[in-house]
């Protein structure tokens, strides 16, 4: 479906390619770049706005508000596959009981709403459990690790006018959702050896994509996804993170830098604190969507780190569902940090539906007053 821009985009003088790299390095900036992260599921069926004019995901709402345009390469084969064939087991009134494709047993909404599952059970719970799915669903020389160079190429042209990320998996979150919280949390006690073995796995598999796509495609930054840290910190131990994972984030971290990408964010929600200087001495020196409830204001952060660090996201949206006058507060609060630069903010994760409609189209509009051209 073509879908009809609400509202033009913000005026510029620079592209959104250029716009992006000059903020993320502290240079001059024509404006703001202006992104959002997206929406729950419930937002496409309740906000009248998109049922009116036939928005049902984030890709169309992008292109709806007109936002800069921001991309990364996912189309790589990092993590495990063939994945385990969903399907439902048993059914109640109101809950579902699967495998999903990580092969957990969970349960889940019967009517398919936004939460969190229950997971009952892993299939992978025994070193001889992780041998063989490793042998059958982690080879490094499976035909569809291979990336096509030359498609790439055309999907993301060298002269394209957008920043263009290249992905670089994760070294340990979806370990976890493979052998579930409490699972990692046993397996790291019983069976460390097998749990630095699926660190090392993934990492390989991301350090064979790097070597087929650094230097034939130009990329402009380097992105991750980890959701490790909740509330109250991270989910792994500090030990375990600085002594398994940031070896592995090194080795990464130094393929990027040979090919001279620079900025790194991974996708991590909840505390980040304890574990961001090990982030920072890897080479991820971004964070993202920052949330700021279960973390702390990001002009704190770009504070205590200088120009080290960067963060994308960190608008409150518990502030946004609070009305005009809570938005305003909070976007003046945040105008330090755009000034400042390496600050890029939105929503500090998928904007819920207890925004409303009018409040979030003031929010937009405020934004652009405060951070756009003037």
């Amino acid at each position: 479906m073509s879908v009809k821009p609400c509202r033009p985009k913000w005026k510029a003088t620079m592209t959104d390619r250029q716009r992006f790299n000059n903020q993320m390095h502290y240079k001059p900036v024509d404006r703001c770049f202006n992104m959002e992260f997206g929406y729950w599921k419930e937002n496409f069926k309740q906000w009248s706005i998109f049922l009116e004019n036939g928005i049902t995901n984030n890709d169309q709402a992008d292109v709806f508000f007109n936002f800069d345009k921001i991309a990364d390469d996912e189309s790589a084969h990092l993590w495990m596959h063939p994945a385990f064939e969903p399907k439902v087991l048993e059914q109640t009134a109101i809950h579902k009981i699967m495998i999903n494709e990580n092969g957990l047993l969970a349960q889940v909404p019967k009517d398919g709403h936004d939460t969190i599952p229950r997971y009952i059970k892993s299939s992978i719970v025994t070193p001889d459990d992780w041998a063989e799915c490793k042998a059958r669903r982690f080879r490094r020389d499976d035909p569809v690790r291979k990336v096509d160079i030359e498609a790439l190429k055309k999907a993301h042209p060298p002269d394209r006018d957008y920043p263009l990320g290249v992905h670089c998996g994760s070294m340990i979150g979806k370990i976890r959702n493979m052998l579930t919280f409490e699972g990692l949390a046993y397996a790291c006690h019983d069976y460390p050896q097998m749990v630095e073995d699926t660190v090392e796995t993934v990492c390989v598999l991301v350090e064979n994509y790097l070597d087929q796509v650094l230097g034939r495609i130009d990329f402009d930054f380097a992105s991750g996804w980890e959701d490790i840290c909740f509330k109250n910190g991270p989910i792994v131990s500090v030990d375990f993170f600085k002594n398994v994972v940031v070896p592995r984030y090194k080795r990464i971290g130094k393929k990027l830098a040979a090919a001279g990408i620079d900025i790194w964010y991974t996708d991590c929600d909840g505390d980040v604190r304890p574990l961001l200087p090990f982030f920072l001495e890897a080479g991820i020196n971004c964070l993202f969507p920052y949330e700021v409830n279960s973390c702390c204001h990001p002009v704190e952060l770009l504070n205590e780190h200088g120009k080290d660090l960067r963060i994308m996201g960190g608008v409150d949206k518990m502030e946004l569902a609070k009305g005009p006058r809570a938005i305003k507060a909070y976007l003046e609060s945040l105008l330090p940090a755009v000034e400042r630069g390496g600050y890029i903010p939105f929503c500090d994760h998928r904007c819920p539906p207890n925004v409303k409609v009018e409040d979030y189209l003031y929010y937009l509009d405020l934004k652009e007053e405060m951070f756009g051209m003037k």
